[in-house]
């Protein structure tokens, strides 16, 4: 399964855990996203909710999304 990507715009109140401009792995999580919350690996590395509107998509090129791949593996 291809790992899904967005970058963070806002962090208000979790400035420790996201960086802004910073593009975040994220967990696909059903019942979080009911509550408007994704899922995303921050910068310790384990997963959390965030609000949804803190990120946006973006389109990585197919060979960056194999080099973030071989980075998280």
């Amino acid at each position: 399964m291809r790992k899904h990507y967005m970058i963070c715009v806002h962090n208000r109140g979790y400035e420790a855990s996201l960086e802004i401009r910073k593009v975040y792995e994220v967990v696909p999580d059903k019942k979080a996203e009911q509550h408007h919350q994704l899922r995303v690996v921050d910068e310790s590395g384990e997963d959390y909710l965030f609000p949804e509107d803190y990120f946006a998509p973006v389109r990585l090129p197919s060979a960056t999304k194999d080099k973030l791949e071989l980075t998280t593996a």
